[in-house]
C-alpha cells in the first residue's frame, strides 16, 4: 500500500511543480514516484520468493 502512496504523492507534487514553475517540487516528486515503483517491485520479489 505504501507504494500507491508514494507514486500518488509523487504525481501531485510533478504536477504541482510544473504549474507553480518550482523545479524542486516537481524534482521532490520524480523521486517520490521512483520510490514507489521501488517498493512495488521488492514487494513483488517478496511475494515471489514465498512461492
Amino acid at each position: 500500500m505504501g507504494e500507491i502512496v508514494d507514486k500518488v504523492k509523487g504525481k501531485i507534487k510533478q504536477a504541482a511543480g510544473g504549474l507553480a514553475g518550482d523545479k524542486k517540487l516537481k524534482r521532490e516528486g520524480k523521486v517520490d514516484s521512483a520510490k514507489g515503483k521501488v517498493k512495488g517491485a521488492v514487494k513483488d520479489v517478496k511475494h515471489a520468493a514465498r512461492k
